[in-house]
């Protein structure tokens, strides 16, 4: 089995990737009414839409969490991009990659129209800088993981074994992009239109150095948008049509405004006032709006689940306990949570790979459907977990548990700590709540013990949730060696054998879930939201970033 990668990686936060409501466009409208129209007309009015949390950085190889990507996927590009219905289609390359015979070199041509927003061309060595500078190990980057057992070299590089100016892939000119690959890796292309893969000015952020993708004036951009009013504590900020863009007439958004707001009553008050035009919602105000017709759910293949960190600094944690795990795992009841606290289209989910959104490479047969459901909800069996554990750690069991400051995160926070409390006698849940880049911060340092989660998929495969937990990647301090083997097999031993391959896959999510309940899945999110007559072209994707703009507007 290859050697994994050596250093921590950032995987886990309570809000992370990557992506995910189901390929679609938002598409309510009051008729034919204004600009901003089919025949590409722009609209100047402002669209204004939010986000629950911070930005936390526009460095498209530092930041996992949701706001950020997609606000990168809008002011950036790469190579590839999806469509509205999930489609992998060219960007600022001129077509899909030439693959060689033996899926191990890829060749891509360039456009050559394609500039940066200081007048540059984005030219082909944009792109080995970019990930030559997330492969290097000592940058860190949130997402060097995805090198390994991809790009050649990039395992070595990973660990160390080599330098990063290795990494397999070079520019044979300007605009002709080479990549040699370890081994074929048949998502590989839609993994070109995930953020850590887009291009970077190497003068740009070499002149800038820390100070890099940390406010508006520290960002070149090369996408349809530029980003202004924002640096990294900012509770707003605008997305203003980038004029250098190689498609800038197909824009259909003069502007479109943002604004964090992590208070439910909030958003709807917001709406309600005309202030808002897109209103994300949960709890009581989704339930009071389900009948409104302004109202959507979109379902998504994000899974939030429960991550317990099985060493604290550096110090067997109370999640060492296996007995432990198990019983919080067969204790939650997600069906209670889904249908009474989130109530906005969200399903309680049973394993971590979400329905929907992969199938049998032979079959057709849904992953989830296949696999079946794991850990189901049982009191009884909970209770016995937790006598065992009493026993082995003599007294009982105290827990803390990581929340974000938002209204919805505290309100799940909550529910869990309750429900838990209720269920299992003896044991005690304390609440930590945090802001976003506090929580992140503790997650990287793994200080802290029990944190409400959500993984959202880079690209489309089982791979994409899975690979993330064998032990030289997760970090929860989870050590299994039949879990890694599965997964090395899945990416070597059956890379050509796609029926074993996806066998393996199942029978590694039920060790991961079910045998070892190295964390515990919660539930399936939807988007439940007011969406404004007129607001039309928002497309939500499936992986990769949630949403992306170019084609947004609202009529006037």
């Amino acid at each position: 089995m290859k050697k994994g990668v050596k250093r921590s990686l950032i995987l886990a936060t309570t809000l992370l990737l990557l992506s995910a409501c189901g390929g679609e466009k938002s598409n309510k409208t009051d008729g034919d009414t204004g600009k901003g129209n089919s025949k590409g007309q722009k609209s100047s009015r402002v669209l204004n839409l939010m986000e629950a949390s911070e930005v936390g950085s526009m460095d498209t190889i530092f930041t996992q969490d949701e706001p950020s990507v997609n606000a990168q996927s809008n002011v950036f590009e790469g190579l590839y991009q999806l469509d509205e219905k999930d489609n992998v289609i060219p960007a600022v390359a001129k077509a899909m990659p030439e693959i060689s015979e033996d899926g191990k070199t890829y060749t891509i041509k360039l456009r050559d129209d394609a500039k940066w927003s200081n007048g540059d061309n984005v030219t082909a060595n944009d792109f080995v800088f970019a990930w030559k500078k997330m492969a290097d190990p000592k940058n860190q980057a949130n997402y060097f993981f995805l090198m390994d057992g991809t790009i050649l070299n990039g395992t070595e590089i990973v660990n160390e074994e080599k330098s990063a100016d290795e990494l397999g892939v070079k520019a044979l000119d300007d605009y002709t992009l080479e990549i040699k690959m370890a081994k074929p890796v048949t998502y590989f292309t839609s993994l070109l239109a995930f953020s850590p893969f887009f291009p970077q000015n190497e003068k740009f952020v070499t002149e800038k150095g820390k100070e890099y993708g940390t406010s508006s004036e520290n960002i070149v951009s090369n996408g349809p948008f530029l980003m202004e009013n924002w640096d990294q504590a900012s509770m707003s900020w605008d997305l203003v049509q980038n004029p250098n863009y190689y498609d800038a007439d197909k824009v259909k958004s003069e502007k479109i405004h943002f604004e964090v707001l992590k208070e439910t009553n909030t958003v709807f008050n917001l709406y309600e006032s005309g202030e808002l035009d897109v209103a994300i919602l949960t709890g009581d105000f989704a339930k009071q709006n389900k009948d409104n017709p302004d109202y959507e759910a979109i379902q998504r293949s994000k899974v939030y689940s429960l991550r317990m960190n099985q060493k604290r600094n550096d110090k067997a944690s109370i999640f060492a306990n296996e007995n432990v795990r198990k019983a919080v795992a067969y204790a939650l009841d997600k069906k209670s949570l889904v249908e009474n606290i989130l109530a906005d289209g969200s399903k309680d989910i049973y394993g971590y790979i979400p329905k929907d959104f992969v199938t049998n490479p032979e079959t057709g047969e849904d992953f989830r459907k296949e696999a079946g459901d794991l850990v189901k909800t049982n009191e009884k069996l909970a209770n016995d977990y937790l006598e065992k554990a009493k026993k082995e750690l003599n007294g009982d069991v105290t827990i803390e548990l990581l929340s974000k400051d938002g209204d919805g995160d505290k309100k799940v926070a909550e529910f869990i700590q309750g429900q838990l409390e209720k269920t299992l006698p003896g044991l005690k849940i304390n609440v930590k709540t945090v802001p976003l880049n506090n929580s992140i911060e503790l997650m990287k340092k793994g200080d802290y013990e029990l944190s409400v989660s959500m993984w959202g998929p880079d690209y489309q495969d089982p791979m994409t949730f899975l690979e993330s937990s064998v032990s030289t990647k997760n970090k929860t301090s989870y050590r299994s060696e039949k879990y890694d083997k599965l997964i090395d097999d899945a990416s070597n031993k059956y890379a050509n054998e796609p029926e074993k391959r996806w066998e393996t896959l199942i029978a590694a999510e039920k060790v991961l879930v079910e045998e070892d309940v190295a964390l515990i899945p919660l539930y399936q999110q939807a988007r439940g939201q007011l969406v404004r007559p007129g607001v039309e072209g928002i497309e939500y994707h499936n992986f990769g970033a949630t949403s992306t703009y170019k084609n947004a507007y609202i009529k006037e």
